[in-house]
């Protein structure tokens, strides 16, 4: 049981994770969605049933519209995005870890933010796209 004078950290997640959607929402290049992970009990059979979109996903996931430059035909994309909000002493779950690493992999923008700033500055990160080998089956 937590004494009345310490925060609530689940509530201070909460909050840090709803003052950076009202900032990131300001922004008309980029659509996050709050994305709740978990496993409930179905309520007519008490199976198990998972939610949200992949065990250890981050908070908020949509994309970063990008005007792609004129070597890339001058298109624009969508850049797949994923912030995992955490207060200053929260952790990061094996799960998390292996998610965001995932989504970097992938092309994506992914990190970990305990501010608005932190937030801010994911988003606004120039991207970079790896030069690909020739021997690479994704290669153009």
């Amino acid at each position: 049981m937590r004494a009345a004078d310490q925060p609530d950290v689940a509530n201070a997640e909460t909050d840090l994770q709803q003052r950076i959607r009202l900032a990131l929402g300001l922004r008309p290049d980029l659509r996050l969605f709050r994305n709740n992970t978990g496993t409930l009990p179905d309520p007519r059979t008490g199976r198990p049933v998972q939610f949200g979109l992949a065990r250890g996903s981050a908070d908020l996931i949509g994309w970063r519209t990008v005007v792609v430059t004129p070597e890339m035909v001058g298109q624009r994309i969508a850049v797949f995005t994923s912030i995992e909000v955490k207060t200053a002493t929260g952790r990061l779950a094996p799960t998390q870890q292996q998610w965001l690493h995932a989504v970097r992999a992938g092309g994506g923008v992914a990190g970990v933010a305990r501010s608005v700033g932190d937030a801010l500055r994911m988003v606004e990160m120039p991207l970079e796209f790896p030069q690909r080998s020739p021997s690479d089956p994704h290669a153009a």
